[in-house]
């Protein structure tokens, strides 16, 4: 697999973005620009190919099932436009979550479970899909706890309801870790994801959870380490997958928390004997 993460940088550059990525030791990236420019878009691949970097994620962050029709039709657009990007890339995937139907984008709403909502979630990523057609990438859904994808048997039911080539799987296990039963088996949880939905996983996300004793129940994202997240099962399983397979390090503000969050999922992986 390899391990990637983002940089912080004054002056952002294909030269300087991917010397900074090299000596953090990433291998792997999320798209680093915009990519309305094409042409800078190939100048930071280029980049990122002569240091054995992939970009191997674009993020397509909108509400594509928005109850509101503008919204819903500028987020379906911009999935397409992201998806010819992540195309054009080679990237693993082109990722978004399924959005909501209430007033946040990737928030709770009472109808976000109803098979109403899974049956938009399937035509609209039918739609987008079919718009692109892609060979090189894929269009994934990242679970969340409170819309679908938000199992490993949720996340089947949308592969074979939406039945194209051009669908495939991102896996990001601390959002849907969303009790203390799941929280304390949460080694469990991630082997059956990847007992189910193994070949289908592109891309996956890095951070960590942390189970408060505050009435009722709160859980918190922090950096990895520093949780309860099974990272040698999460690892283990991750290395049973294509060698190019990536998981990315997300969320973090600093360069500093980067370091740390590597440097500890180097430490479990080196203890596992798997090269990152």
């Amino acid at each position: 697999m390899r391990l990637g993460g983002q940089v912080f940088l004054e002056q952002m550059n294909p030269e300087s973005w991917s010397e900074a990525m090299a000596e953090a030791g990433f291998r792997a990236a999320p798209c680093p620009v915009d990519g309305k420019d094409l042409a800078e878009v190939d100048d930071y691949v280029k980049a990122a190919g002569r240091r054995d970097i992939l970009i191997s994620e674009v993020g397509a962050w909108s509400n594509p099932i928005s109850r509101d029709e503008e919204t819903r039709s500028r987020a379906v657009a911009y999935c397409i436009e992201r998806l010819k990007l992540a195309e054009h890339i080679g990237a693993g995937c082109c990722v978004n979550i399924a959005g909501s139907r209430g007033a946040q984008w990737d928030g709770p709403d009472p109808d976000n479970f109803s098979s109403e909502t899974f049956e938009l979630i399937v035509e609209t990523t039918r739609r987008i899909i079919d718009a692109v057609k892609p060979e090189r990438t894929v269009f994934a859904l990242e679970m969340m706890p409170w819309v679908f994808p938000d199992s490993a048997d949720s996340y089947l039911d949308l592969i074979r309801a939406i039945d194209r080539p051009g669908f495939g799987v991102h896996f990001d296990p601390v959002n849907i870790i969303s009790s203390p039963r799941a929280y304390y088996r949460n080694g469990e949880l991630i082997e059956d994801f990847f007992r189910k939905l193994g070949p289908h996983i592109r891309n996956c996300h890095a951070k960590d959870i942390r189970l408060g004793s505050k009435l009722t129940v709160h859980l918190d994202e922090v950096i990895p380490g520093t949780g309860a997240l099974d990272y040698r099962i999460f690892l283990t399983e991750l290395n049973k997958l294509h060698p190019d397979t990536t998981l990315i390090i997300e969320h973090l503000s600093t360069n500093e928390d980067y370091r740390q969050a590597a440097a500890y999922i180097r430490g479990v992986a080196a203890e596992l004997g798997i090269r990152l």
